[in-house]
């Protein structure tokens, strides 16, 4: 079994009387790319701030392969590489020689260490000529040949296909999961780009007004509404209806010409094209609308408790 790498636990961070992260608790495993989502203001920043050390939390903790962020800081530290926002590299010096600059500021991180993540990165051919030449697909995988120097079990990403062209998404993707696992280390990735993150994560949070909404793993997306909607072609439309709303008691149902739309559990329509069979009807389709990332966030973010009654 993976081993735990990230564990945050009752993170709470309060600015004034508004609390920016809301009591958060989640694990990243080795090999895993969990995916960090939030509109802006929601407290991801924050949070990630705080799991990095950048920002104290006001309560909870986060422990980072079993090291404390606020008893074992340095030793917690350690195992973690990131790059927040774009990685800033001195353009005037090649690759190579900005490698070696950061690899000075760690401990027994040698010449093949340096060697090692250049070829993880697929930098080899290029990595002695100067970053100003680079594209910026090429700058970020020098960022994060630069954050793996010290051999991290924790990366932590913002953003790390920002700018990119297609062909460079689909490389940084492909790029990223084959690092999560051949170095077994779990990444956190923030990024607004919902369809992306759905391809390359394992698992995604969603954090809504300072609160973790929703944790799921990506293949678990298609059972995230227990009552989806299901579309029904049939040569009886109405007579199946009523058999439908009479033995099932659907959230919801209508019926355009031979199609009928209905609410229901996923795992319920065996049994409603049964019903129909044996009825007589013929079904020609029966497919459920499965709900993508982008469906899961925004049903998420865009949700809004009733305000309460006013007294009269």
């Amino acid at each position: 079994m993976s081993e735990v790498v990230l564990r945050v636990k009752n993170l709470t961070k309060k600015f004034g009387n508004r609390v920016a992260v809301d009591n958060i608790s989640f694990d990243v495993f080795e090999g895993e790319i969990f995916g960090f989502l939030g509109p802006n203001g929601a407290g991801k920043t924050t949070a990630i701030k705080m799991i990095t050390g950048l920002s104290k939390p006001d309560s909870g903790n986060v422990l980072i392969c079993g090291k404390s962020i606020k008893t074992q800081f340095e030793k917690a530290i350690l195992n973690v590489g990131g790059i927040i926002e774009n990685p800033e590299m001195y353009k005037n010096l090649s690759g190579l020689e900005n490698l070696k600059y950061f690899a000075g500021l760690y401990k027994n991180v040698d010449k093949k260490r340096i060697d090692e993540v250049v070829e993880i990165v697929g930098l080899s051919d290029r990595i002695k000529d100067k970053v100003r030449t680079y594209s910026l697909g090429m700058k970020q995988r020098l960022g994060i040949a630069q954050a793996l120097l010290h051999r991290p079990k924790l990366l932590i990403l913002d953003e790390p296909t920002n700018g990119l062209d297609p062909s460079g998404v689909i490389e940084m993707r492909r790029f990223l999961k084959k690092t999560a696992i051949d170095e077994g280390i779990g990444i956190v990735i923030s990024s607004h780009n919902l369809s992306e993150m759905e391809l390359m994560c394992d698992s995604i949070g969603i954090i809504n007004s300072g609160r973790l909404e929703k944790i799921r793993a990506i293949d678990q997306l298609k059972e995230y509404n227990e009552n989806q909607q299901v579309y029904l072609k049939v040569n009886f439309p109405n007579f199946a209806g009523k058999l439908i709303m009479s033995n099932f008691n659907p959230e919801k149902i209508s019926i355009i010409k031979d199609t009928l739309t209905i609410n229901i559990s996923h795992d319920k329509i065996p049994e409603i094209t049964s019903l129909l069979v044996s009825n007589g009807i013929a079904v020609y389709s029966a497919t459920a609308v499965v709900k993508t990332l982008e469906d899961v966030f925004l049903d998420t973010v865009n949700r809004r408790a009733l305000p309460a009654p006013k007294n009269n």
